[in-house]
């Protein structure tokens, strides 16, 4: 996958996904506020950061050398995916659950909205 796939891809997961440029070269796509998605547009190599629950980040480190602890983030629960190393289909599986897991956090109020 290429950054803009990405994008395109973060963007179709839901009406109510937003992309925002935060930082001077960082763009994160977030739910109701919430980010999900990060992407560090100088980064030497084409990755993005998500959010999953730490056990599950913990088995995919083991299983993907593609997939490793953020950079500038909480390392328990963001991952790096190296978007030349893994297949496109992981990439947007593993956006998917960052998503899900952060709606699932999300008040019953805005997750109805969802």
């Amino acid at each position: 996958m290429n950054i803009e796939q990405v994008r395109e891809f973060a963007l179709g997961i839901n009406p109510q996904v937003t992309e925002e440029l935060f930082a001077e070269n960082w763009i994160s796509w977030r739910i109701f506020g919430k980010w999900f998605l990060l992407m560090q547009l100088d980064a030497p190599e084409p990755r993005v950061a998500v959010k999953l629950p730490p056990e599950m980040s913990a088995e995919l480190r083991i299983r993907y050398d593609g997939i490793r602890p953020a950079y500038h983030m909480n390392k328990t629960h963001w991952n790096d995916l190296y978007l030349n190393e893994l297949p496109d289909t992981l990439v947007q599986e593993l956006i998917t659950s960052s998503y899900q897991f952060i709606a699932s956090k999300l008040p019953k109020t805005q997750q109805a909205l969802l």
